[in-house]
């Protein structure tokens, strides 16, 4: 496998992609966290136009996909119930999604971004069971709780060198 930028061509597998994960977490316990048009088509425009979505690629195919990006996150300023394991400059990860087809595939693109910056911060939905569980597995710890600008809870996690 091998993470390359995603460019405006491959912004139907994405949204293949997404569709596919919604599907997943409405099946396994975790309808709300992306109901059922998150992301929106005009989110991940501009996460391509900024630069910061990527594909993990199987071969010639698309496996997940992912933002990465720097921050600071405003949605991170917050956290309650715990705290972060320390202030130094992070990155983000936001919206990974897998096809499902090949097992391992969200923790290769999280070790992926770790290797590029040293510190992610990235937070998931209380009933994204098998999220906190590739977390934990990949070395994240669980910091609190912060909320989306919408008021909504997440669990946040850290991992740094």
């Amino acid at each position: 496998m091998k993470i390359r930028k995603a460019t405006i061509a491959d912004l139907d597998t994405m949204m293949a992609i997404y569709a596919g994960a919604r599907a997943f977490m409405a099946e396994n316990g975790n309808p709300t966290q992306w109901g059922s048009s998150y992301p929106a088509r005009e989110l991940l425009e501009a996460d391509l136009a900024a630069g910061y979505s990527y594909l993990c690629m199987d071969g010639e195919e698309a496996a997940a996909v992912f933002y990465f990006g720097p921050g600071p996150d405003p949605t991170y300023a917050v956290i309650e119930d715990g705290q972060w394991e320390n202030d130094t400059p992070y990155w983000v990860v936001h919206r990974i999604a897998a096809n499902g087809r090949r097992r391992g595939v969200a923790g290769f693109c999280l070790d992926w971004c770790f290797e590029q910056c040293g510190h992610l911060r990235i937070d998931t939905h209380a009933d994204n069971l098998p999220m906190q569980k590739v977390l934990a597995k990949n070395g994240f710890a669980r910091c609190g709780i912060i909320h989306l600008e919408n008021g909504a809870p997440r669990i946040a996690y850290e991992k740094t060198k």
